[in-house]
């Protein structure tokens, strides 16, 4: 049963997860969206394929693709694959938080449902959501991407006592700051959704504009995606996952916080934390 399908695997946590669990013996599908980045996987030694979360063919003949090569079992999947997208709430159009739903939640929900028929029939399964510190800890500029990790925890907290008793376990791992290209992916977005130059917001954005055109890691306490490997590896292998694995001292500091602290003094820390928005 040491399979597994992630998604999101050009880069950053997704290509991490990917390589250490094919370190550790896993059968590792990799996927990605672009076929520039599956063909540079397979170079790579991974068995990679095409998956476009946006796209619900994409999904389904995916998902067939792994189980003809595995002989139509699954032992894993780790649902990674998305992006951020920036922007006050006032400035976010429906199409702009539509298509963050789109790709953060409605694919993984997708693809989750049609993996889930295959583990209940095995009677064991691992499902392994990629949420994020902003899944539980708001902070300002990022409201889209917050609301849909906010909606995949609650999803995921629900599929959890669904699943009780079936053999198949589902954990959420909640990372901080990583090491990943994911402030050069935001960007795109943004310039595409967001009016920034004729928003109230402006002096915000030129200061955003400017952390996620900044090479490197610009937040305190990053860490490499090695250490959310550590994390899945433990959903994964252990014999008793846990629901939740908070990666990177923010992570664990705001979920301790937001239990002790009110809901004042709580955002005061994160407006703080966050730059008033600006980091």
């Amino acid at each position: 049963m040491k399979s597994i399908l992630i998604t999101g695997c050009s880069s950053g946590i997704g290509h991490a997860v990917a390589h250490g669990l094919r370190a550790r013996g896993w059968r590792v599908f990799a996927s990605a969206r672009k076929p520039d980045d599956v063909a540079r996987l397979r170079n790579e030694g991974l068995e990679a394929l095409q998956l476009d979360l946006d796209n619900p063919e994409s999904i389904r003949v995916a998902v067939a693709e792994v189980m003809a090569r595995n002989d139509g079992r699954l032992g894993a999947l780790f649902n990674n694959g998305g992006y951020g997208q920036v922007g006050a709430v006032e400035d976010l159009s429906r199409d702009a938080l539509r298509a963050q739903f789109e790709t953060n939640l409605f694919g993984w929900v997708e693809l989750t449902n049609w993996v889930l028929p295959v583990m209940r029939k095995q009677a064991y399964g691992r499902i392994v959501m990629n949420s994020s510190v902003l899944g539980y800890a708001a902070m300002p500029y990022r409201g889209a991407y917050i609301a849909a990790k906010y909606a995949l925890e609650g999803l995921t907290d629900t599929l959890r006592m669904e699943l009780a008793g079936s053999g198949v376990h589902v954990s959420l791992v909640e990372p901080g700051p990583i090491v990943s290209r994911f402030r050069e992916n935001c960007l795109p977005h943004f310039e595409r959704h967001v009016d920034w130059q004729g928003s109230v917001h402006r002096a915000v954005y030129e200061a955003q504009l400017a952390r996620l055109r900044a090479p490197g890691p610009v937040a305190p306490f990053t860490l490499g995606p090695e250490a959310v490997l550590a994390k899945v590896v433990h959903a994964l292998e252990s014999r008793r996952p846990r629901p939740r694995y908070p990666v990177t001292v923010p992570s664990v500091a705001f979920w301790w916080l937001r239990r002790v602290l009110s809901t004042r003094m709580m955002d005061r820390v994160l407006r703080l934390a966050s730059g008033s928005g600006k980091r």
